[in-house]
C-alpha cells in the first residue's frame, strides 16, 4: 500500500518533489482526480521495463492506468477476484495471530537455530505504528525499528510504513510485516495466499514475490543505514503461503540479492519524472473528464490516445502479466510492425532491424548491408530453410 505525494501536508524539504513537478503531475493527471497510490507491486514491474517512459510517468502522476485502459477500448484482463482478496485478508489475520508468535515460529524454524527455543508470545514486540498522516508513519516505523534494533529482543512490526524514491519522486511502501531479530537485523516476510504444495510453490509467483519483497529491503536499507550500530536488512525474506491449499500457514525463505542488485540498478535507469513530463507538447492531459456518476469518462477516445501516444513506450509480450496499458501499447506496437512484439529477446539479436518487414526484407536479400551480421545470420538462415525445403521428402516429414 502506498500514499501518493499530493496527499502529503507540509511535507519537509529534501523529502517532497519540488512544487512545480506537483503541479505539473496534478495537470496531466487531471486537477481534480485523487492520485492512485503506487506500490510495491507496480514498481517491481516499473523495475523490470526500466525503458518505459509512458509507465514511468504515469505511475509518477498517480494516473489511474486500468481506467484509462478501459477509455481506451483496450481494458486489462488481470488483477485479484475479491474472492481472493478476502481470502488473503483472512489468512493474514490467522499468521500473525497470537501476538505474532505463529510468524516468528515459522521464521525461526527455517533459520534452524539448533538449541535456541522459539519465542513465545511475551517474547516478542509489538511496537505501535499509528500515527497521523504518511509522513507521521513512516517517522514511527523508522523509531520503532530502532528502538526495537537497541532492545535486543525479537520484534514483529505489522505493516509499517516505508519511504522510497523513484524516478524523483518518493512513493510510500507497506508491506505485510518486518521481524527485527535479538541479533538486529531485519526480515521482511510477505504473506501470499497461493498454495505451497510439499514445500515449494508456483515459481512464477515466488519470483513476482521476490521482486515485491526487494523493493520493501531496498527502502528498509536508508533507515538501516541511520541506526547506529547493530542494524542490518537479510538478503532473505520469509514468504508465507497456505499449506497444501489448506489455511494452515507454511513458510520459506527465498534469496533476494539478484532480486536486490536488479531491481537497484533499474530503478536508477529509471529517467526523472521531471524530465519526461518536460518534453510532452503543451496542453497534454490524461484526465478522463468523468461524469457526475464518477465512473463514465466523456473524454473522446482519440484524444485520450492522442496524449498516450506522445509518451514513448518500451511494449515487450511480459507486460501483458503487468501493466493495465499492455493491449493497448501491444496494439500500437503491431500497428507500428515493431519486432517489439516478437520479445526482448528477438528484439536484441535483430540490432538496427527494428520492424518487421525489414527483417523480412533483410532475409529475402532485398534490403540490409551484406556485412551486418544480423542481416547475414538472417539470409543463411532464409538459405537453410530454403534447402530444407527443397529436399525430396521435405514435405512429407513435416
Amino acid at each position: 500500500m502506498t500514499r501518493s505525494l499530493d496527499s502529503r501536508p507540509g511535507a519537509r524539504p529534501g523529502t517532497a518533489a519540488p512544487t512545480a513537478l506537483r503541479q505539473r503531475l496534478a495537470e496531466l493527471r487531471g486537477p481534480s482526480v485523487a492520485p492512485l497510490p503506487l506500490d510495491a507491486r507496480a514498481l517491481a514491474a516499473l523495475a523490470a521495463n526500466p525503458g518505459c517512459h509512458r509507465r514511468a510517468l504515469l505511475d509518477g502522476a498517480g494516473v489511474d492506468k486500468a481506467a484509462l485502459a478501459r477509455a481506451l477500448g483496450a481494458p486489462a484482463t488481470f488483477g485479484q477476484s475479491q474472492f481472493a482478496f478476502v481470502r488473503g485478508h483472512a489468512f493474514e489475520a490467522r499468521v500473525k495471530g497470537d501476538g505474532g508468535a505463529e510468524l516468528i515460529r515459522l521464521l525461526h524454524a527455517r533459520l534452524a537455530e539448533a538449541g535456541d527455543p522459539p519465542p513465545g508470545p511475551q517474547d516478542i514486540d509489538r511496537p505501535d505504528l499509528s500515527a497521523a498522516g504518511p509522513e507521521g508513519r513512516t517517522a514511527r516505523t523508522a523509531l520503532a525499528l530502532r528502538e526495537a534494533t537497541a532492545a535486543g529482543r525479537w520484534a514483529l512490526l505489522d505493516h509499517p510504513l516505508l519511504a522510497l524514491t523513484v524516478a524523483g519522486t518518493p512513493s510510500y511502501l507497506e508491506p505485510d510485516a518486518v521481524v527485527v531479530h535479538p541479533d538486529g537485523s531485519w526480515t521482511v516476510v510477505e504473506i501470499k495466499s497461493f498454495a505451497m504444495v510439499d514445500g515449494s510453490a508456483d515459481s512464477a509467483k515466488v519470483g513476482a514475490a521476490a521482486r515485491q519483497a526487494a523493493v520493501y529491503a531496498l527502502a528498509l536499507e536508508p533507515v538501516a543505514a541511520r541506526v547506529e550500530k547493530g542494524a542490518s536488512v537479510r538478503h532473505h525474506v520469509l514468504l508465507v503461503c497456505p499449506k497444501d491449499f489448506s489455511n494452515l500457514p507454511d513458510a520459506a525463505l527465498v534469496d533476494i540479492r539478484k532480486q536486490l542488485a536488479t531491481t537497484r540498478r533499474q530503478l536508477e535507469r529509471l529517467t526523472g519524472v521531471a524530465d519526461i513530463a518536460a518534453a510532452l507538447p503543451d496542453g497534454t492531459s490524461f484526465d478522463l473528464r468523468l461524469a457526475d456518476d464518477g465512473r463514465t469518462p466523456t473524454r473522446p477516445a482519440h484524444e485520450l490516445a492522442g496524449a498516450v501516444d506522445a509518451v514513448a513506450a518500451a511494449y515487450a509480450p511480459e507486460c501483458l502479466a503487468a501493466c493495465e496499458l499492455a493491449f493497448h501499447c501491444r496494439e500500437r506496437a503491431r500497428a507500428a510492425d515493431c519486432v517489439q512484439v516478437l520479445g526482448r529477446g528477438v528484439r536484441a539479436e535483430l540490432g538496427g532491424l527494428t520492424t518487421v518487414g525489414a527483417v523480412l526484407a533483410a532475409a529475402a536479400g532485398e534490403a540490409g548491408d551484406p556485412g551486418d551480421p544480423t542481416v547475414a545470420a538472417l539470409r543463411r538462415a532464409a538459405a537453410l530453410r530454403a534447402e530444407a525445403s527443397a529436399e525430396p521428402g521435405a514435405a512429407a516429414c513435416l
